[in-house]
């Protein structure tokens, strides 16, 4: 009895998981492309194939769903840079950071596209995550770049500055992928085309900050 009711458990909280998982996917979808006073909540249980219901005892409102949905790119888009190591060697590490963000411009465009809007509309409901754990993090990743800098392990360079040129470089890929296209012919998920914009940009970035 103790067994099926665990197994029963363990089904459910599966189903509330994948639930809660599609009705995020669905918000991200229809957020980056119609922003959040472009989409209606009935919009986002239709495309997650809940009723409007079910996802509001998720998530309350049309802002809670979307602070969860901007919360959950924020996840994907520092995982890279959690990554980063004061062990590692420093153009190794700035090498693997850029691929990583490059890997997660090819992989979640739509994400890095609404987090982009987000940042042109102020940030007005990430802020406190911006200030906060965003902050934090920079700080410290910043701290091993100075680090490197002032043992001589890189050339000179502003700890910050270095960290907004690959998100700039890195992210450009994902937010103006049309452009790109339009130009290029190709996106990053030709293969060919991904390794070549990984090359070049670590190329560019690192013989930039590379002691002489």
């Amino acid at each position: 009895m103790a067994g099926e009711t665990v197994k029963t458990t363990g089904r459910r909280s599966r189903a509330v998981a994948a639930k809660k998982q599609a009705i995020l996917a669905a918000g991200l979808a229809l957020f980056s492309q119609y922003g959040i006073h472009g989409t209606s909540l009935d919009q986002v249980a239709e495309q997650a194939g809940v009723s409007k219901t079910n996802m509001l005892y998720y998530y309350p409102s049309k802002e809670a769903l979307y602070v969860a949905v901007l919360k959950e790119i924020l996840e994907i888009w520092l995982a890279p840079f959690k990554s980063f190591s004061a062990d590692q060697e420093p153009l190794v590490a700035i090498g693997d950071y850029i691929r990583r963000k490059l890997e997660v411009s090819r992989d979640h465009p739509q994400a890095s596209r609404l987090f982009c809007l987000e940042m042109l509309q102020g940030a007005p409901l990430l802020m406190a995550e911006l200030s906060g754990d965003l902050k934090q993090l920079v700080d410290e990743k910043s701290a091993i770049i100075a680090d490197w800098v002032a043992n001589g392990k890189l050339a000179p360079v502003d700890p910050q500055h270095l960290v907004f040129m690959i998100w700039a470089t890195t992210q450009h890929y994902a937010d103006f992928a049309t452009q790109i296209e339009a130009v290029t012919g190709k996106n990053l998920s030709d293969p060919q085309f991904f390794a070549d914009t990984v090359a070049s940009v670590q190329r560019i970035i690192t013989d930039g900050i590379r002691v002489r």
